[in-house]
């Protein structure tokens, strides 16, 4: 126990773990270790990612890079038999173990682990996840833990937040709350992190019940893990016969399977090794079943054989905590370690056999026990889970009351914000209701100022019918007398021609000179041969014809006036009806105006109440 409490990673899990855990430490060896050993309990022990030790780093947890290349060759086959398959998903193609043991294409193991572990047809399963993840888990705050510290090494889970770490965060809390009697156990989280490379969350989730329940994974963490410490009885009789000097050096040194051993059956190699290794490893898993584990615990005992028989009790718990998982990083060792994997012969019936001789060794015990010492470690076993017991009721009990100050106080702000939101309502109806007023007043101004501009658009078309009257008899007046004027000339031009025409023309210019030369008839006639008198007679009716063309001429002077009346007037009219439509357009865009207003008001209003209750809530 000295060496043993050296070790601080085993010292810390020995102190989570019960009196009776510890005392089945001896249950789990074979006869010889029993007999001889007095190295700690048989309780899963494994090293932690973040221990150092001498300046060794061990490898992060979801190393390594899986390349999606792959032979044509190899992807026909694989593509041929997936067809077949497909045909009838209820029984699985003859050549389909060999190719497995080769490894599962990349690019194909979404598909094929989904078919291996027989989940090709569960909607019903994805409807649940969908409604499990809505629920609250207990180990909430377990999972998130776990969740920083699963896979740090790969992009997709490195982010604290990201969506690989909401996924998985997801599925883990899904699985807690369905499977209630494991609920989330330490690990787990690894394992769905592998899936949820390969698949979608909701299948993800459904590959990872299948594994828990069908494939007795969960049955590991059932019991104290009585299961498990099974596991490690069967692996060290394993090692006594295909690995005998290496099983006779750790009896020698003390060395228990349970010391390096766990994390390989609880994570199925998961948690340590690099992804090219685990990925091979689950392609046989979900095909020949949790007992590949042995196989691949053996091939790695093996091909470390040479290293381990030289270390002592601590070097050999430093070997497989980092030189051995480091070593597997070259894709070529990986390949050769699981080719011996597969290479191994490990029946069903040893395996049984084995479990058969863990049972009775631990009959026996039970039977060789003292009473007094099994009621004293039952007793002590019941003290430690009611201890746990009052532990997770006085959280529960302090969770309750922290949940109940947390809603009074929500519903504290929730009962101020509906009074501030009521006070709000109530002042925005109240300005409803004015701008109703207002809108109604505006639309009495606007039907007042439509009726104005309607009257006055009729006097304007009355006024313009008149006017348009008078100008109609103007004209008529004026083409009148440009009849009348028209004719005057013609008949002056007619009589002008006939003078000029007639024979008398030189013979009374004769005659007027002779009368001119006498002083008697000069005062007769005039120049123009024609008798003063008449003349005279003439020029009277001239003065008449002068009378009646200057009446004219002030009639068509009044004409024009009032003609220039009209037109002024008209045009006044005119400015009239442009000044009332444009008095009419300010009226309609100040209705407008203010029912955008008011609208604008109200949601400015409202939206100043909600941000002010916002900040008085935060």
């Amino acid at each position: 126990m000295e060496r043993k409490s050296n070790n601080d990673t085993l010292y810390e899990v020995l102190s989570l773990e019960s009196e009776s855990e510890r005392e089945r430490k001896k249950t789990t060896a074979s006869p010889n270790i029993l007999q001889s050993s007095s190295h700690g309990s048989m309780v899963p022990s494994p090293p932690e990612d973040d221990e150092e030790e001498d300046n060794d780093e061990p490898l992060l947890s979801g190393s390594g890079d899986v390349s999606k290349e792959c032979a044509e060759k190899i992807l026909e086959t694989w593509g041929d038999l997936l067809s077949k398959w497909h045909l009838n998903l209820s029984v699985r193609p003859k050549q389909l173990p060999a190719l497995v043991r080769s490894g599962v294409p990349e690019a194909l193991r979404g598909e094929v682990w989904q078919l291996l572990a027989g989940c090709h047809n569960n909607d019903h399963q994805v409807e649940e996840y969908r409604t499990l993840i809505t629920k609250e888990s207990p180990q909430d705050s377990a999972i998130t833990r776990d969740i920083n510290r699963t896979f740090p090494a790969h992009d997709y889970f490195k982010d604290t937040g990201g969506d690989g770490q909401d996924s998985l965060y997801k599925i883990c809390k899904a699985y807690s709350v369905y499977d209630e009697e494991i609920g989330y156990c330490q690990g787990q989280s690894f394992l769905a992190a592998v899936l949820l490379l390969h698949m979608p969350e909701e299948q993800a989730f459904s590959v990872l019940v299948k594994i828990m329940f069908d494939y007795g994974l969960r049955e590991l963490f059932k019991q104290n893990f009585e299961d498990l410490h099974c596991k490690f009885f069967q692996l060290e009789r394993l090692m006594q016969e295909y690995i005998p000097d290496l099983y006779n050096h750790f009896l020698n040194v003390g060395l228990e399977a349970h010391m390096y051993a766990s994390q390989w059956f609880l994570t199925l190699f998961t948690a340590k090794f690099p992804l090219y290794m685990v990925f091979h490893i689950i392609d046989l898993l979900l095909c020949e079943g949790i007992s590949v584990i042995f196989n691949v615990a053996l091939a790695l005992l093996k091909t470390s054989r040479e290293d381990l028989l030289a270390t002592d009790f601590e070097g050999a718990l430093k070997f497989f905590r980092v030189p051995v998982p480091k070593r597997y990083r070259s894709e070529e060792n990986a390949k050769k370690l699981m080719e011996l994997a597969c290479s191994m012969k490990i029946s069903q019936k040893k395996l049984k056999k084995y479990e058969k001789e863990y049972h009775a060794m631990r009959e026996q015990q039970e039977q060789q026990e003292a009473p007094i010492e099994r009621y004293e470690r039952e007793n002590r076993r019941l003290q430690e889970a009611n201890m746990r017991l009052e532990q997770e009721n006085d959280d529960l009990a302090h969770e309750l009351v922290s949940s109940k100050i947390a809603l009074r106080k929500d519903l504290d702000n929730a009962e101020e914000k509906a009074d501030a939101l009521n006070k709000e309502l109530l002042m925005t109806k109240q300005k409803l209701v004015d701008s109703e007023d207002e809108k109604r007043r505006l639309e009495e101004e606007s039907a007042q100022l439509k009726e104005m501009c309607r009257r006055e658009l009729d006097k304007s078309e009355s006024e313009i019918k008149k006017n348009g009257s008078i100008i109609g008899e103007y004209k008529q007046i004026c083409s009148q007398l440009s009849e009348r004027l028209e004719k005057q000339q013609a008949a002056n031009k007619g009589e002008l021609e006939k003078i000029r025409d007639s024979g008398l023309g030189y013979w009374m210019i004769m005659e007027l000179l002779k009368v001119e030369g006498c002083e008697k008839c000069s005062i007769l006639f005039s120049k123009e041969g024609r008798l003063k008198a008449a003349r005279k007679l003439k020029e009277g009716s001239e003065e008449e014809t002068d009378e009646e063309k200057e009446a004219l001429k002030n009639q068509l002077r009044e004409m024009e006036l009032e003609l220039a009346q009209t037109k002024l007037q008209l045009v006044e009219a005119e400015c009239k009806i442009q000044d009332l439509e444009h008095t009419l357009g300010l009226a309609l865009n100040e209705v407008q105006a203010a029912k955008k207003t008011w609208f604008n008001r109200t949601l400015t209003s409202i939206k100043t109440a909600t941000g002010a209750q916002g900040k008085e809530t935060t």
